[in-house]
């Protein structure tokens, strides 16, 4: 049973990658949400989850490091987003 939730957790949260409303943030997500999010236990899915909650300015801000992110969303999930494309 929760191998089947945290497989629709997945789900869920790729397509929300891929359908943010901006073409840009949709291409940073969406492809480190395939790439990732398949490996992604219930805490790092739950990390990426509340990321999805920030802006999309904010989110292309801290990818693209235009800005730093803030001490409340810098996490491990962030980093690996980060790094992902870097």
């Amino acid at each position: 049973m929760q191998d089947n939730t945290l497989e629709n957790t997945r789900k869920k949260l790729i397509f929300r990658s891929w359908h943010r409303g901006t073409r840009e943030i949709d291409l940073l997500l969406g492809r480190f949400a395939d790439a990732h999010l398949p490996g992604f236990d219930a805490g790092e899915l739950q990390q990426y989850e509340e990321l999805l909650v920030n802006s999309d300015p904010d989110l292309y801000n801290w990818i693209t490091g235009k800005e730093t992110p803030p001490a409340n969303v810098n996490g491990d999930v962030l980093q690996k987003l980060i790094n992902f494309h870097s």
